[in-house]
């Protein structure tokens, strides 16, 4: 088998996008790659919050899928910006099902990283008869131990000068409660300061998601109106545990028992610990399991990359 790593398809853009009405007074931004007509499959971007870019397009071969990628609820191009009204997990289950049923796939393909495996589970454990693969990386199973290691206690004592710049905003009296605390900000009216906080909290996220220090990464999610719906949504989605009942993904995780799938995790992915990834492994053992060495949380790690393309590549009939 050849060790050579596997990176990027080539840039290719949309043969057609458009934005769907999805009702409770937001629309989704969505765009469709690659083949009519070809093995279909869904992209679910990771935040919440975050949004689709032309570098999601390339993790599939353009001549064997067709291939869904959409802005989630408030968040890239879909609108109204930000908003939290109407925009939690099972909000966004029903607008992936109403997208399948506007191409006309009977079943996909549901790829999700971060974020975006919580959603894939969350849409694949209610929807099994649509779902003929699964592609997870980064696995989140949004249970309050992984909420705290990330936002309370636990990533801070790796990363003790970035997570001072993340309290600075917060008072010390409220620092015990660092997403409540977070929440007040930004959902308040002060416009200032909410921009602030958001900016903050999107930062922290952006400087602790690689291996090694990543300026662009860094660079994006510190820009203000990125962050503005990154922080608020995910915030949101977060303080709310994502509407799931606790350990509610993992419990219900013998409903995959008949999909194939792929589980891609980084062994020192600090926002998602591995052991979250190696309990979904042990729960759905007809999926393939890789936790890579040397390699953080972000998609983008040269070994996280290089399993997702072979995934794809895989489920469609490549070798």
């Amino acid at each position: 088998m050849t060790t050579e790593l596997r990176s990027f398809y080539p840039d290719i853009e949309p043969f057609a996008t458009g934005f769907l009405d999805v009702g409770d007074g937001h629309t989704v931004y969505w765009e469709r790659v690659g083949t009519k007509g070809a093995k279909p499959a869904v992209y679910l971007h990771g935040g919440p919050g975050g949004a689709i870019s032309p570098t999601h397009r390339r993790l599939f071969d353009p001549t064997l899928y067709d291939v869904i990628l959409f802005d989630q609820r408030g968040c890239g191009k879909s609108t109204p910006h930000a908003s939290l009204e109407a925009n939690t997990t099972w909000h966004l289950v029903a607008d992936i099902e109403r997208l399948r049923q506007m191409i006309g796939a009977e079943k996909w393909l549901v790829f999700g990283g971060s974020w975006g495996s919580t959603l894939a589970l969350a849409y694949a454990e209610t929807h099994p008869e649509r779902v003929s693969e699964l592609v997870l990386r980064g696995i989140y199973m949004l249970t309050k131990a992984e909420l705290d290691w990330y936002y309370q206690f636990g990533v801070s004592e790796m990363f003790p000068d970035k997570w001072e710049r993340f309290c600075a905003p917060i008072p010390e009296s409220e620092r015990h409660e660092m997403m409540a605390a977070y929440r007040r900000r930004l959902t308040g009216t002060d416009r200032e300061e909410q921009l602030r906080c958001a900016v903050a909290w999107s930062n922290w996220e952006g400087e602790t998601i690689t291996l090694l220090p990543n300026p662009d990464y860094a660079a994006h999610f510190g820009e203000a109106e990125f962050a503005l719906a990154f922080a608020r949504i995910e915030n949101h989605f977060f303080v709310h545990a994502g509407w799931l009942e606790e350990g509610q993904l993992l419990r219900d995780a013998y409903k995959l028992k008949d999909i194939p799938g792929v589980i891609i995790h980084g062994r020192y992915d600090m926002p998602c610990p591995a052991k979250y990834a190696w309990a979904l492994h042990k729960a759905w053992p007809k999926a393939d399991f890789h936790l890579i060495e040397g390699a953080g949380h972000a998609f983008l790690e040269p070994g996280i990359l290089d399993q997702l393309i072979r995934a794809t590549d895989r489920f469609a009939g490549k070798n």
